[in-house]
C-alpha cells in the first residue's frame, strides 16, 4: 500500500517498526506442544502404557508414541529423555513405589510380609492399576532389556528398603527373593490365570503368601555354607 503523502519518513519508519513488533508478538504455535494443552504428559505416558502393553518393548517408539498422543516426538524426549525413561515413568505412574513402601512399613516387622502381600495384590485388584501393570509385566517377560528394568525398578524404589527396614542379615538377597515371589504371582494369578490361583479369594491368597514373605524378610533363608573342614570331615 502507498504511503500517505501526508506522512513523514520518520512516522513511515515508526509505523513500520511497530508493525514488525507486532507481528513478532502474535502469538503462534510453539514446536512440540499443542496449543491449549495442560496434559501432554499424562497423553503420553497412556499412548506410552497401550504401546508397550500392545507391542512389547522391542516394538515400542518415540515416533510411535508421539503419534499416539498426537504430540511431536521431541515433547517426549523433553519429558522423558529416553524410551527407558519411559517405560521407567510408566512403571512408577502404575506402582506408586512411594506409596506401596510406606504402606508395608507403617506397622510392626512382624506383620511385614502380610502387608505386602495385602498391598501388592491391592494394586493388581484395582481395573485401571491392573491394565497399566500388566502391560508393563507383558513387555518384560517379551524383552529382556524391559525385563531388566523392572526387576531394577522393584527392588530398588521398595523391596530392598523394606528388607533393610526389617533388620536382618543381607537385605539385597532377601529382597531378591520376596521379588521372584511377588512377580511370579502376578503372573500366575493376572497374566497366565492360573487355576485356582486365578480366582482364589484375596484374602485366601494374601493368607497363602505373606507367610512366605515374612520368611524371606526375617527368617533364616540362608543356608550356612560348609567349612573345608567339615566338607573334608
Amino acid at each position: 500500500m502507498a504511503a500517505d503523502p501526508a506522512t513523514s519518513p520518520q512516522e513511515a519508519r515508526e509505523a513500520g517498526g511497530s508493525a514488525a513488533a507486532a507481528a513478532r508478538k502474535r502469538p503462534g504455535r510453539r514446536p512440540g506442544r499443542r496449543p491449549g494443552n495442560t496434559d501432554s504428559r499424562e497423553r503420553i505416558l497412556a499412548a506410552a502404557r497401550h504401546r508397550f502393553g500392545s507391542h512389547g518393548y522391542a516394538g515400542t517408539s518415540i515416533r510411535a508414541v508421539a503419534q499416539q498422543a498426537e504430540v511431536d516426538a521431541a515433547l517426549v524426549y523433553h519429558f522423558f529423555t529416553s524410551k527407558e525413561g519411559l517405560f521407567e515413568a510408566s512403571m512408577r505412574d502404575a506402582v506408586q513405589p512411594a506409596e506401596l513402601r510406606d504402606t508395608v512399613l507403617a506397622g510392626t516387622v512382624a506383620g511385614m510380609g502380610e502387608r505386602m502381600a495385602r498391598a501388592f495384590l491391592a494394586l493388581w485388584e484395582s481395573g485401571d492399576r491392573r491394565d497399566q501393570l500388566a502391560s508393563i509385566l507383558r513387555s518384560a517377560v517379551s524383552h529382556q532389556a524391559a525385563a531388566e528394568m523392572v526387576r531394577r525398578f522393584v527392588v530398588r524404589e521398595v523391596l530392598l528398603p523394606v528388607a533393610q527396614a526389617a533388620g536382618h542379615s543381607r537385605p539385597e538377597v532377601r529382597a531378591g527373593l520376596m521379588g521372584s515371589q511377588l512377580i511370579g504371582l502376578a503372573l500366575t494369578r493376572y497374566i497366565v490365570e492360573v487355576p485356582p490361583l486365578a480366582t482364589m479369594e484375596l484374602e485366601e491368597v494374601v493368607a497363602a503368601v505373606a507367610p512366605t514373605l515374612q520368611r524371606y524378610l526375617t527368617g533364616a533363608v540362608l543356608a550356612p555354607v560348609p567349612s573345608v573342614t567339615s566338607a573334608v570331615g
